[in-house]
């Protein structure tokens, strides 16, 4: 269903990837575990710790990464010991003081921030234990190793979707009101992934085909925040608005409860990320217009091998696998990469999300789309 990357292609190749269940959020943002504190369970082999970031603004760390992450590094022959910081700074940095001294011979980390991931990596490396930033790079770090998606390509697939959805919805308006709720000004993601927004965006507002009412972005990706700044923008404007770029579908959800306020849901396109139960859903009733699939499954295989390599001290293994590169502009260097390919989706494929595995159509498919999926064959 993607065209594959050379980068996908090379570690597909290398990692025989499972094509399943993807790390979707949920508007909950709730933990499948709630004790942090809870080894994974010895597999009898090398000890590998994951330290994930939060649950608050995604449940995608535990509800996916988690299981994923621990069946792939299991896959390996590892024992993994896999925790959640749930965005304190300071646990983030017990936990890993933690695993540092428990021996783990590879450190995974997906940081609430740059600065405790720079901080955590000297402290491994310290050690001769080797670091993979998972998903979110490390500013300023010195981690060995970086597992994501290619996240400018993530935001290009949120800027055409804001334009295809803007041509079908605000066709002949010009210029037509954007405005945009972004990520967290500390997570390196939302960075780029509004920097590939604004690959696709940019022109348009220069050519004077879009107008950019305001960008703003939001602290924590905090959902309740995200309405929040949306609605008062909105109103600044006179409550005009003809497309709304959300960095995911957390986000896109509070957008488009402040929409159905003003009777503007269906009315203005919303873009997201994550293709989570929940956007899902809101694509098929026409209140949000795309998500972007992002197959975590590939992404914890990918850590996983990279992980065994490295136990193994195979260095050229390691970066045979990870032959992307991802520019670190804080701290002037190229980090060896696995860079991942996403998938922009609409409602006309939605099906091809539930078909890979990653979200149940039970999840997607509720009392008031069960005609809708059966038009779609969602089943």
């Amino acid at each position: 269903m993607r065209s594959k990357s050379l980068a996908l292609i090379a570690v597909s190749t290398g990692l025989a990837v499972a094509m399943t269940a993807c790390g979707a959020n949920t508007s909950s943002g709730g933990s499948s575990t709630s004790d942090t504190n809870t080894n994974s369970g010895s597999n009898g082999g090398e000890k590998v710790g994951v330290i994930l970031p939060e649950t608050k603004s995604s449940a995608r760390w535990e509800g996916f990464d988690k299981p994923l992450l621990e069946k792939a590094l299991k896959a390996e022959g590892l024992d993994p010991d896999i925790q959640n910081a749930q965005g304190d700074v300071q646990k983030f940095s017990t936990l890993a003081d933690g695993m540092i001294n428990a021996g783990v011979k590879v450190l995974i980390i997906a940081t609430p921030n740059s600065e405790v991931g720079a901080t955590v990596a000297k402290k491994a490396q310290a050690q001769g234990i080797k670091v993979i930033d998972y998903d979110r790079l490390n500013l300023g770090g010195t981690s060995d190793y970086y597992v994501s998606f290619d996240n400018t390509k993530v935001g290009e697939l949120q800027g055409q979707g804001l334009v295809d959805g803007l041509g079908k919805l605000a066709a002949g308006k010009k210029p037509a009101e954007v405005i945009e709720i972004e990520g967290a000004p500390t997570d390196n993601n939302a960075t780029l992934f509004y920097n590939g927004q604004q690959n696709v965006l940019k022109p348009k507002y220069d050519s004077g085909d879009l107008k950019l009412v305001q960008s703003q972005p939001i602290e924590e990706w905090d959902n309740q925040k995200g309405g929040q700044t949306f609605e008062q923008i909105f109103t600044g404007n006179g409550q005009k608005v003809d497309g709304v770029v959300a960095a995911n579908d957390g986000l896109a959800g509070a957008v488009i409860t402040v929409l159905k306020k003003y009777n503007l849901n269906g009315k203005v396109p919303v873009t997201g990320q994550d293709a989570t139960p929940e956007g899902l859903q809101a694509i098929l009733r026409g209140d949000q217009y795309m998500t972007v699939f992002k197959p975590i499954d590939e992404e914890a295989n990918a850590a996983a091998k990279l992980a065994a390599a490295l136990v193994k001290g195979d260095t050229a293994a390691a970066d045979a696998l990870a032959n992307g590169v991802e520019k670190d502009p804080k701290g002037n260097r190229e980090v060896k990469s696995v860079l991942l390919t996403a998938q922009l989706i609409t409602k006309d494929n939605v099906k091809v999300v539930v078909d890979e595995g990653f979200v149940k159509a039970s999840e997607v498919c509720v009392a008031d789309l069960a005609a809708t999926c059966g038009e779609l064959g969602i089943k």
